[in-house]
């Protein structure tokens, strides 16, 4: 499979995901949660859905040329996701606040993923 359309079919699961984790949030979970769990489990959904849009980016930067960088910042932005919002998603939904120690791997991941975009995008 080509990067470009694995990280665009990424990018299009996340963003189902994360539309579908803001919903569930929204109408499932509101009256279950507190609202400072809720207002977590949202900003899990709102960075998910942002990190799904940069996936599609990177896909469509790869249609041109393949490049280290731009092959880096999919990965990173993919890894983000997973740790970042699958986190948050966690620590709103368990009593376990251990969870709250990998979202910031998962925002290293998110800024490793903007720089290494725009380096990528840069050297095109």
């Amino acid at each position: 499979m080509k990067p470009s359309a694995l990280f665009g079919a990424l990018g299009a699961l996340g963003g189902f995901l994360g539309v579908a984790a803001g919903a569930f949030g929204a109408h499932a979970l509101k009256g279950s949660l507190t609202p400072e769990r809720l207002g977590v489990f949202e900003t899990g959904a709102r960075y998910q859905l942002l990190h799904a849009l940069a996936l599609v980016a990177v896909a469509l930067a790869l249609e041109g040329k393949v490049s280290r960088a731009l092959l880096a910042a999919g990965w990173l932005f993919v890894a983000g996701q997973l740790l970042f919002a699958g986190s948050l998603y966690a620590l709103a939904l368990s009593d376990a606040p251990a969870w709250g120690t990998v979202t910031p791997l998962g925002g290293l991941c998110f800024l490793g993923g903007w720089t290494a975009l725009g380096l990528g995008l840069w050297s095109k």
